[in-house]
């Protein structure tokens, strides 16, 4: 099997097969439009406390929902070069594995589908569907693109599709999310939720000593010698840029996870939204 195959079939798999009973979908709880708040009162569900209303007002305040018949569900993938990178499978290819997931438990739930891929510009889209063909082309597409030398441009993502979207939408970003993104303004509009795709490596590099290493997006070498005391420098970077990439999605209401290419996704993902 190629492997557009084997992800296309195991994420078919583990969306229509094994989640079932408690976890009938990683859309959990989905299909529901924010209309107001109100006081907290005995027996209201914790998991719709707005914990920022209830800091200010010192009382508790919940959100209320009122259910919606169809969610528009888009897909958006940011396919800069540092996606092609990867200790045991790219950053890319997970990525595409995330898109399987989400496209199959969409359409699953019966909801419309629509995707787009990014760089510093938009690539390509697709119209909100419900077909299943869909997933294979927008998968297939992912792990065809040649993200090498291309760059990311977070203004052009959250502006076109602000411009675009004019149906409210539960916007899925999936991106490694190494420059921070401004989406305040289209989490007002829309339901945002990012997808972090990581590889541990990356994250927490071994010491190798004097090596030449080539940057996937710029294309430049940097040389040197990534001793102990150096690559703790730049393990403190990453975790420091990562804090401020948290505070950000909390402070703009955007809901985030972490999805690492050695970890199973479909529980990490699952787990995201259990909690809407």
């Amino acid at each position: 099997m190629s492997k557009l195959q084997k992800i296309l079939v195991r994420a078919r798999r583990q969306v229509f097969s094994e989640m079932v009973g408690n976890n009938p979908s990683i859309f959990q709880g989905e299909g529901y439009d924010f209309i107001e708040l109100r006081e907290y009162m005995p027996g209201d569900d914790i998991r719709h406390i707005d914990w920022n209303i209830t800091a200010k007002m010192q009382k508790p305040f919940i959100k209320i929902f009122r259910e919606e018949r169809e969610l528009n569900v888009v897909l958006v993938s940011v396919l800069n070069g540092s996606v092609h990178f990867g200790s045991k499978k790219f950053k890319q290819e997970t990525i595409a594995e995330v898109n399987a997931l989400l496209g199959f438990s969409t359409l699953k739930n019966g909801d419309l589908l629509s995707s787009y891929v990014f760089t510093d510009e938009m690539i390509s889209n697709s119209k909100p569907s419900k077909k299943l063909h869909q997933i294979q082309k927008n998968v297939a597409e992912i792990l065809d693109f040649d993200a090498i030398n291309k760059k990311v441009d977070f203004k052009v993502i959250a502006d076109t599709l602000y411009k675009r979207l004019r149906r409210k939408s539960l916007i899925l970003v999936v991106g490694d999310f190494f420059e921070i993104p401004d989406f305040k303004l289209l989490a007002r509009k829309h339901e945002v939720v990012s997808v972090i795709v990581r590889d541990h490596l990356e994250e927490n590099p071994p010491q190798m000593g004097f090596a030449s290493l080539l940057d996937p997006e710029s294309g430049a070498t940097l040389e040197g010698d990534f001793n102990k005391a150096s690559v703790s420098e730049y393990s403190k970077k990453v975790h420091a840029h990562d804090h401020k990439l948290y505070e950000t999605f909390r402070k703009d209401q955007v809901r985030f996870t972490k999805v690492y290419t050695d970890s199973i996704a479909s529980v990490d993902l699952r787990r995201l939204f259990e909690g809407r």
